[in-house]
């Protein structure tokens, strides 16, 4: 079963649920603001995702700004901020048994769930 890395205050993460519903595709939606992703987790998505750390964060998020943007980050760091600031990953993401995406527009769901 699918599961969609989930904000329900963003119409992109709405969105996507919404596609999935109406294509009657099953989901299991992960809360991570409320439960943030450990290292380990966050690890095993890249790998998943096939990026880099600072590939899925939020870059224009005000939190990013304000204490990160202007700084020489490792990947340690960057996992560390979303542990500490989980608003800063991107979303909505799906995770399809071993690979991932970051599915902000319907065209990449469809193009990634064949």
């Amino acid at each position: 079963m699918l599961k969609v890395l989930h904000n329900p205050r963003c119409g992109k993460a709405r969105n996507c649920l919404a596609f999935l519903d109406e294509n009657q595709i099953e989901y299991q939606i992960i809360k991570y603001l409320e439960n943030p992703l450990s290292k380990s987790e966050l690890k095993q998505l890249l790998k998943k995702l096939k990026l880099k750390p600072i590939e899925i964060i939020r870059q224009k998020e005000p939190i990013w700004l304000e204490k990160f943007s202007s700084k020489t980050l490792t990947d340690n760091d960057i996992f560390d901020a979303l542990i500490e600031f989980p608003i800063l990953l991107q979303r909505p993401i799906i995770i399809d048994d071993d690979k991932a995406f970051i599915a902000r527009e319907t065209d990449i769901i469809r193009a990634n769930l064949k």
